[in-house]
């Protein structure tokens, strides 16, 4: 698990575990039924698929989670006068997240960032944007105007 994932998990919460699936016993059908009983399945998965993807789409519509609201409410908590807007130190410290010069060098490694990483301010500019926008991709909802 990486910074990333930290991060998320303090916006959206923890991914719930996946329950294994039940399995029972049943005695082979003979090779005509079977064939019919998969088309049927098959027909049937079809369409329970295009159901459960028009739901899950109108769900994650409804269910965005507020960024902004998440990490105004953190600052407020933390007692702190901290900027998550412009800063990902602050952002970080806001999540009660490491934030040191090393924590955010890793970041940048796990996002991809191909800058000099001994360039700070350059660095942590295009950390925060990188942030904010993983964020918005995996269902936040983040101001356009820090999306820019």
């Amino acid at each position: 698990m990486g910074f990333l994932d930290d991060i998320k998990n303090k916006i959206f919460g923890a991914p719930a575990p996946a329950a294994a699936p039940a399995s029972v016993a049943t005695p082979a059908p003979s090779p005509a039924a079977a064939a019919q009983k998969q088309a049927a399945l098959d027909a049937g998965m079809e369409a329970a698929n295009k159901v459960i993807a028009e739901a899950l789409a109108k769900k994650q519509a409804e269910a965005q989670v507020d960024v902004a609201a998440i990490l105004d409410a953190a600052v407020a908590a933390s007692g702190q006068k901290l900027n998550w807007k412009t800063s990902i130190v602050d952002l970080m410290k806001a999540l009660n997240l490491d934030s040191s010069l090393t924590a955010r060098k890793a970041l940048a490694d796990e996002l991809g960032y191909e800058g000099d990483k001994s360039d700070s301010a350059t660095m942590n500019i295009w950390l925060h944007k990188q942030v904010l926008r993983r964020l918005a991709e995996n269902g936040g909802k983040v101001p356009e105007t820090l999306l820019a």
